[in-house]
């Protein structure tokens, strides 16, 4: 079971690292257009794949680290360090959202603006269509090893994907004698930064203080329940380590079992929760009723 969660870590570092090259290509592009096409937008977008490649390399690192084995100091392993490396990855995207946002904020107020050359908008929507198709890569590589670090990836590069499809719109629209389209897509962008940087944080911050989803518990006691020889379910409680599910539960059994038998109904709770939620590990604790 570990050395497959390891090699799941070890393929998820192909989604991350193809994230880095496509952001690091596109901030390029995006940042030399905008500065000679006059594109406040096109450079605020170019200004976020920018804290893109740092928040990738964040996770990567993560997943480097999370395929440690425990040791001495880590005896449970370094699974978490995938999340405390995302935590680290939002606060850098916030940081960067709100720059964007009060440059944008001071470019409307300024005025003055001259619209942007077309290129910029063409520049916006290759870009559009290039991290599409990352997102689209990830997106199965995140569905094929179950992670949830690959698939929030995923959903990064979707919401890039929009923001230069944003970015194109507000160049086009500022073609047309309104230039200030230009600056409030930049803002635009500034803003969608801090959402997609508060959206990571906000699940980082909730699996490391231990928060669980009440739909999966609801799941979980069901097929616990279901399990021939449990009488009902004392107690449940869930966490998260890194990807990995760990359940400990007090199940209820007939007080008249022998220890053997109420031993295999516990076995039979854990494989259970494994084959059907691929938890990762399962305490149990049997009760007599």
């Amino acid at each position: 079971m570990d050395q497959q969660r390891y090699d799941d870590l070890k393929l998820g570092e192909r989604g991350v690292m193809l994230s880095i090259i496509a952001y690091l290509a596109l901030s390029v592009i995006k940042l030399a257009i905008g500065y000679f096409a006059h594109s406040e937008a096109l450079r605020a977008d170019g200004l976020n794949n920018t804290t893109d490649i740092i928040a990738s390399i964040a996770v990567l690192i993560g997943l480097k680290i999370a395929q440690k084995p425990a040791d001495f100091n880590h005896p449970y392993g370094h699974w978490k360090a995938e999340t405390v490396s995302s935590m680290v990855a939002s606060f850098i995207m916030i940081a960067v959202g709100l720059q964007v946002s009060y440059s944008a904020v001071v470019n409307v107020f300024r005025g003055g603006q001259s619209s942007p050359d077309m290129i910029a908008a063409w520049t916006g929507i290759f870009c559009a269509i290039v991290m599409y198709g990352v997102y689209r890569y990830n997106k199965s590589l995140a569905c094929k090893i179950n992670s949830q670090s690959v698939m929030a990836a995923a959903k990064d590069n979707l919401s890039d994907a929009w923001v230069s499809i944003g970015t194109a719109v507000g160049i086009i629209g500022s073609q047309f004698q309104l230039p200030w389209l230009d600056p409030v897509a930049a803002l635009i962008v500034g803003i969608l930064i801090c959402k997609t940087g508060w959206g990571i944080f906000r699940e980082a911050s909730h699996q490391l203080t231990d928060g669980f989803d009440e739909e999966e518990m609801k799941s979980y006691r069901e097929t616990i329940q279901n399990t021939q020889g449990v009488k009902g379910i004392k107690d449940i409680k869930a966490r998260k380590y890194g990807n990995n599910t760990v359940v400990d539960v007090v199940i209820l059994v007939n007080s008249t079992l022998d220890i053997t038998s109420a031993h295999n109904i516990s076995t039979n709770v854990e494989k259970n929760l494994a084959a059907k939620h691929h938890v990762y590990d399962v305490h149990v604790h049997v009760e007599p009723n």
